[in-house]
């Protein structure tokens, strides 16, 4: 089946967004993403590409518009409701990280497995969590018994972003969504990083929203979505 004769994973319609009542920091008319289907979005600061991925993962609700997430009202759902397809349906790579500092590295990598009981047996199929959790670090370069047993404050921060590529990973959400994740990579690893993450979507049919403002890694993606500034007027 062609990319574009799959329905979509993901449809977002109309959306606008406004911090405090302010102006709109985000006007989206549509976004689109099918399973399998990389998408890298790119804009200048303050075009609202982090918030476009808050909106996208349930965790603020647009002002006006719809988003729909594997056929399902996400915008419309109460929080709870939102929480639990978001653990279940959504691998966030955060821009900050959200590493938990008393956890070490394997562990923070399974909270992902913790917060969703599809993703804890999507993840045993090949053994166990702990196993899954462990091969995803060894592919991202974080191996070693050693290592993995490190708490995420004795890492740096390229490992630390690591670590939370592999806990957005984990357990083969439909959708991955990826906030700068190769801000803090030196070329070689940030190269090693893309082919991995790229790699387990394509194994897991997964679909990939990409922020970055390295235009250098678009070639890597089906298709570019380019978010501009909004003008400085109030919300209608």
């Amino acid at each position: 089946m062609n990319l574009l004769d799959r329905p979509p994973l993901l449809v977002c319609r109309d959306l606008r967004f406004a911090w405090n009542g302010l102006r709109d920091v985000i006007a989206l008319p549509r976004l689109e993403v099918r399973r399998d289907e990389r998408v890298f979005i790119h804009g200048p600061s303050g075009s609202g590409k982090s918030t476009l991925l808050s909106l996208i993962t349930g965790m603020i609700t647009p002002r006006i518009g719809n988003i729909t997430l594997l056929g399902k009202p996400l915008s419309h759902l109460p929080a709870t409701r939102r929480d639990r397809l978001r653990a279940d349906h959504i691998g966030y790579i955060f821009q900050q990280f959200n590493l938990l500092p008393y956890l070490d590295v394997v562990d923070n990598v399974l909270l992902s497995c913790a917060f969703s009981r599809r993703r804890h047996a999507n993840a045993s199929l090949a053994g166990s969590c702990r196993d899954e959790a462990e091969r995803l670090l060894d592919a991202l370069g974080l191996d070693g018994a050693a290592l993995q047993r490190q708490r995420a404050t004795e890492l740096s921060v390229g490992q630390q972003q690591r670590v939370a590529a592999a806990r957005a990973l984990i357990g083969h959400p439909e959708l991955i969504v990826a906030d700068e994740p190769t801000s803090a990579l030196d070329t070689d690893a940030r190269d090693a990083f893309l082919d991995l993450l790229l790699a387990e979507c394509a194994r897991h049919h997964s679909g990939l929203l990409f922020v970055s403002h390295d235009l250098g890694l678009a070639k890597h993606f089906d298709r570019m979505v380019r978010l501009d500034a909004m003008p400085q007027t109030a919300a209608a």
